[in-house]
């Protein structure tokens, strides 16, 4: 183990000791950003692109932003597009931007991904500053929080706008309009501006709007909400062909994602939890995922059995019939009867995707949030 590590660890160990103490209290605490003039605090942290960066690295630029976003919060995501723009378009001009993403990554529940395909761990950080080929340095803290601490960033996306000197001119929004399109950061700016020209910011601080930071000791809520799923009843009703063409045909406005397992394939039984989880992360939108078991109709308590191990409280159904051509017609004309198979249907019918075998969970989705039923803004 190198002294690099050896730090990290010392830091991770400090930070979990101080979430205990607060948490024995029953306190914790209560982060507030920087006042302005406030000296920019410094940081090490890992950036997606494999480098580590400090504040230092940035001090021959005449103006640094700093902005505390994240992946999932669908307020963020409405703003990444005109943070990438801001970087291009002051890249000539002696400006920084940088993005933290303050998130604890075991804070952040399942429901509180509905708009996204990703979550805020690291890997996700790196997967989303690929496709969105981020022009800024991606940087992460939710391992300890601590630089986020020390900002106190309340919200994301949530910007501190520093001068030559590192001295606190601005903090808040980047505009006052979450639409994308509607708007182009015309606070932060403005705010930019005054600080090249050398003049004092004419509205320092604004307010901001986004998803609360999620604070490591934030889990009690994400637990609470897992032990709620546990509890949930899980069903089992038996389908027919008829039946099952009509789910095909989703005569609703939602979104339905549909999977086929059988409790004697070994792939089926491994992949389902990430159904579960795709349920968790949209039930709260135009969506629903439904199950068809391929098991033999009399195998029906040991197929409840195992959908109550996987907490599988979805809309849950065992085919009918013994014979599974007929399962297979009903399903897709193009599914050669291999299992497991998926489909996700648009309201009337369409099968907007379908997958022979395992799924890609982030290929679904995408796919899923990309759907014009669901979206990732409000």
């Amino acid at each position: 183990m190198n002294i690099k590590t050896y730090s990290r660890l010392f830091t991770l160990i400090q930070v979990i000791i101080f979430s205990s103490l607060f948490a024995q209290e029953g306190e914790h605490p209560k982060p507030n950003p920087l006042k302005i003039g406030a000296e920019a605090p410094d940081f090490k942290l890992p950036g997606v692109d494999g480098k580590e960066y400090t504040l230092s690295d940035f001090s021959e630029k005449e103006a640094l932003v700093i902005i505390f976003s994240c992946n999932h919060c669908p307020t963020a995501q409405a703003y990444e597009d005109r943070i990438i723009q801001l970087t291009e378009d002051y890249k000539g001009k002696s400006v920084q931007v940088v993005v933290i993403s303050p998130n604890a990554p075991n804070a952040v529940a399942l429901g509180e991904l509905g708009y996204s395909d990703l979550g805020d761990s690291f890997k996700d950080m790196q997967t989303r500053a690929k496709e969105k080929n981020y022009n800024f340095p991606y940087l992460y803290d939710g391992e300890t929080q601590e630089a986020s601490l020390k900002y106190g960033p309340i919200a994301t996306p949530h910007a501190f706008l520093f001068n030559k000197e590192r001295k606190l001119s601005y903090v808040g929004r980047l505009d006052g309009s979450e639409k994308p399109g509607s708007a182009n950061a015309e606070d932060l700016r403005s705010a930019i501006n005054a600080v090249l020209a050398n003049k004092k910011v004419s509205n320092p601080i604004t307010k901001t709007f986004g998803c609360s930071v999620k604070w490591a000791w934030k889990n009690e809520w994400k637990k609470k909400l897992d032990e709620n799923w546990a509890q949930q009843e899980v069903t089992l009703n038996e389908i027919s062909p008829e039946g099952i063409k009509q789910l095909i045909k989703n005569d609703t406005d939602k979104l339905r994602l549909i999977n086929v397992w059988a409790t004697w394939c070994g792939p089926c039984v491994m992949e389902f939890p990430e159904f579960v989880d795709i349920h968790r992360m949209y039930m709260e939108r135009d969506f629903e995922f439904i199950s068809i078991s391929a098991d033999k109709p009399e195998k029906k308590e040991k197929v409840l059995a195992k959908l109550e191990r996987m907490e599988a409280a979805t809309q849950n159904y065992l085919f009918s019939l013994e014979d599974k051509y007929q399962l297979i017609e009903a399903i897709d004309e193009n599914w050669q009867g291999a299992l497991p198979y998926t489909i996700l249907v648009e309201p009337g019918g369409k099968i907007l995707y379908s997958q022979q075998g395992t799924i890609n969970p982030y290929e679904i989705k995408k796919k899923i949030v990309e759907s014009k039923y669901i979206g990732r803004y409000y």
